[in-house]
């Protein structure tokens, strides 16, 4: 959904693109002639990941994503448009921990990915601390472009007939940036649940853009749901790791329980 979206904005050539490519020295007409290409080749990878996703793609698209999220601050806005976009990259970043990592050999790099089966407890705790580090990012960036009040938000609100824009904004970034701190620290399903409702709702409601807009944030909107499922694989892992505890299996089994439980309690202080 991401470099659909992103693409997309390539395709149809979304003016401020233009500062982008002028972090570059990329002068209008030049950057006017690339935005097709450059969404073209955005989309490209964003059916590749849905056909035939490979380590390689993934880490092409955390480091695309990066670069891409970095060229916001670069071009004079706001640092906190980097940060908001932090799910364009924590997404596949997540999933390429969750897969094993991107490999050491060509042939491991390009082949299908496939999500381990029994991953390790400490790749669990990996993917989920990640993810919750993703999720608080966007969520205080968010938050923080609404207290700022970002004119787009603010039209926004304008176009959903709020009579005082300035102070909606200011209470839904409190409200954003509150929701990602209790993501930080106390990561509670049911405010996982409400925060991904909130953002997928949300973001329906640019004044420009409006589908493209909603697309592009398939990253976010992936964070959190994955965080949220992420929440209960680590609490099946816990639970049957107590049994093999309990149960008083090999030595070794006992060592990776306790291990786990050690890492988990340590998650969710």
């Amino acid at each position: 959904m991401c470099c659909i979206g992103h693409g997309s904005f390539g395709i149809i050539k979304k003016a401020i693109w233009c500062n982008y490519f002028g972090v570059f020295g990329i002068g209008h007409d030049l950057a006017w002639q690339l935005m097709p290409i450059v969404g073209t080749i955005d989309i490209m990878m964003g059916i590749i990941i849905l056909v035939y996703p490979t380590r390689a793609a993934l880490g092409w698209l955390v480091i695309w994503g990066l670069i891409t999220a970095l060229l916001r601050p670069l071009s004079g806005e706001p640092f906190a448009e980097f940060i908001e976009r932090v799910g364009n990259f924590g997404a596949p970043l997540a999933l390429l921990l969750l897969s094993g990592g991107i490999g050491n050999n060509i042939k491991r790099m390009f082949a299908p990915v496939t999500v381990l089966e029994n991953p390790n407890p400490k790749i669990v705790s990996s993917v989920i601390m990640v993810l919750r580090i993703v999720v608080f990012l966007l969520f205080l960036g968010h938050g923080w472009l609404n207290l700022i009040e970002k004119k787009s938000f603010v039209d926004q609100y304008i176009s959903l007939g709020f009579t005082n824009p300035g102070t909606t904004a200011q209470m839904i970034g409190i409200f954003e940036i509150i929701g990602a701190f209790f993501v930080l620290i106390r990561p509670l399903k049911s405010i996982v649940l409400t925060l991904l409702i909130w953002k997928i709702t949300s973001e329906l409601f640019y004044p420009h853009y409006e589908i493209f807009e909603w697309i592009e944030r398939g990253g976010s909107y992936g964070s959190i749901l994955a965080l949220w499922f992420a929440l209960d694989a680590n609490w099946e892992y816990g639970k049957n790791f107590r049994f093999l505890k309990l149960q008083g299996r090999t030595n070794s089994e006992r060592v990776r329980a306790n291990h786990f439980l050690s890492n988990k309690n340590q998650c969710n202080q």
